[in-house]
């Protein structure tokens, strides 16, 4: 793998794994403690595991629960739901929910329940907030009930059982004990803006410490000089008053000021919070780091107030886990690692119809990949990765396309086209265009790079992606025989963009037909590994 950094990027790698003397991070968690696309979090302990939960919008399976006893290994161990069916936007007819869907979900453990409130950002005809339930984090989950939309909420057991749910701008109210719905005439408004909050102020998550209510909020202020940060209201009661204390306001590690996330305890008493970051194509990254309780305020970061790059794993020895992974799809069920594009279609692919692959088969005859149904995605990780895939294209149809994405409303593509009975390969950067209310495409730009004619029906497709220091760039290789391979002169700039997908950008494995359904292609392996070091591969 060939890698083109600076030596000045060099010596920074080598500052952030060597430090502390002769530690290296091996032994530690290297902040980010998740570089990838984990947005959003909620997080709480049960026992000797701590449980997290995240925001991707409209990908489906959706609001994944992952497990970690040591805050550095992190698995995907559920989701609260298989798909959302309210709107035929989320199978991508009549628009798409594209950075809409699933929103800033609430994880609760309470009596031996686990609970969830998600109030998806996409309006649904049964009520806009669901409650799910399950005894165990790896579910199966239920729905409880189903209620009024709540905006960026906190779901709140408190110590006499009473039940709240605290959403957008410090607004709260109480819900029913059998939590079904509202109870009509508790809203509060628990505090008024004050008068420096001049721009977002969201992201509610409530807990309860030493007898005091305590409400972490993201808040950006739109003035010379200030930026995102971190913001805490307290209060002896409940329903209030309120006094308010920054408890984080720092950069880290090159990228914008931190901010929106929660803390959490460990069994022996130590506080930690989690806390997200934007940083730029691979999409928002969750940062550790220690919670202290001075004077009553959880302020966050070490001594200086600001983030540390390594800390301490709370149980050593735990095995390696990884929220990404390579497959080579020898089991009958899809791995928790995966996630589709929208619904997927079910009767379209199939881990059995050829054991040992994936075979994706065309549906819906569609022009673009942004139409695509089952396209198939898993989050990309700092500093940098790398994901292989084989395909069988001996089945496919004439006009069918499939390839291997860097996934995003501005993507690279490595495309395989059917014409006729010809096979070819194109790389292309394509950018979607999407209406504002009904997020329909509109009009997908594509800007092809390089086309390369095809005399063999098994290719293999890289992606290889560098977010070190900000390159955010996507390099693109294929292979006809798995082991030698043949770089496209090319380096895709991966973006993040907020009013469009609003999340980073994923590898994606698509199969689509655009003139006649029925073509398949057979997936035999993803090959995945992410690259902590990239000295050792120059």
């Amino acid at each position: 793998m060939t890698n083109h950094i600076s030596l000045k990027l060099l010596i920074l790698l080598l500052l952030t794994v060597n430090l502390q003397g002769n530690t290296f991070a091996g032994d530690k968690i290297n902040n980010p403690m998740l570089w990838a696309d984990v947005p959003d979090p909620d997080i709480i302990r049960v026992g000797d595991t701590f449980y997290l939960v995240s925001t991707t919008m409209h990908l489906m399976p959706g609001a994944p629960i992952m497990a970690s006893k040591d805050l550095k290994n992190w698995k995907t161990v559920s989701y609260l739901f298989n798909r959302l069916t309210d709107s035929p936007k989320y199978d991508l007819q009549e628009g798409t929910v594209y950075g809409r869907g699933q929103w800033a979900t609430s994880l609760k453990y309470h009596k031996g329940r686990f609970y969830a409130l998600m109030a998806p950002n996409e309006a649904g005809a049964m009520g806009d907030t669901y409650i799910f339930s399950a005894e165990k984090a790896e579910g199966p989950w239920t729905i409880l009930s189903r209620m009024r939309h709540f905006h960026d909420c906190s779901l709140f057991f408190d110590d006499d059982d009473r039940v709240y749910v605290i959403y957008g701008t410090g607004e709260m109210m109480e819900l029913k004990a059998d939590l079904s719905d509202v109870i009509e005439g508790s809203h509060r408004q628990l505090f008024q803006r004050e008068a420096d909050e001049t721009g977002i102020l969201e992201g509610s998550r409530m807990i309860k410490h030493n007898g005091r209510y305590y409400l972490l909020m993201i808040s950006h202020v739109y003035a010379p000089g200030k930026h995102r940060r971190e913001v805490c209201y307290r209060a002896d009661n409940i329903q209030g008053p309120y006094e308010k204390k920054t408890i984080l306001e720092a950069d880290f590690g090159g990228g914008p000021y931190v901010g929106q996330g929660t803390i959490v305890d460990q069994e022996y008493g130590d506080w930690y919070g989690v806390i997200f970051q934007d940083r730029g194509g691979v999409g928002r990254i969750l940062t550790l780091m220690p919670c202290r309780w001075i004077d009553g305020w959880p302020m966050l970061g070490d001594e200086n107030g600001q983030i540390p790059v390594l800390m301490r794993p709370l149980v050593s020895g735990q095995p390696e886990e990884s929220i990404v992974k390579s497959d080579d799809f020898s089991s009958s069920s899809l791995g928790l690692h995966w996630q589709w594009n929208h619904n997927p279609i079910d009767e379209a692919w199939s881990l059995t119809e050829r054991p040992g692959f994936l075979r994706m088969r065309t549906n819906r005859i569609v022009n673009n990949l942004y139409l695509a149904p089952n396209t198939l995605t898993q989050r990309m990780e700092g500093p940098a990765c790398s994901g292989a895939v084989a395909f069988d294209l001996s089945h496919m149809k004439d006009g069918d396309c499939t390839g291997l994405s860097a996934f995003n409303s501005d993507s690279g593509v490595l495309t395989v086209k059917k014409t006729g009975k010809k096979l070819s390969l194109e790389m292309s950067e394509q950018s979607v265009t999407l209406s504002d209310r009904e997020k329909a495409v509109i009009n997908v730009d594509e800007k092809v790079i390089e086309h390369i004619e095809l005399n063999q029906s098994k290719i293999w497709l890289r992606l290889d992606s560098d977010f070190l220091s900000g390159r955010d760039i996507a390099t693109f290789y294929y292979s006809l025989d798995g082991e030698h391979w043949t770089k496209i002169d090319h380096e895709h700039k991966m973006r993040f963009d907020w009013q469009r997908f609003f999340m980073g950008s994923k590898f994606a494995i698509f199969c689509y037909a655009t003139k006649k359904k029925g073509g398949y292609v057979d997936i035999d392996e993803f090959n995945y590994k992410k690259i902590e070091n990239l000295l050792s591969q120059q």
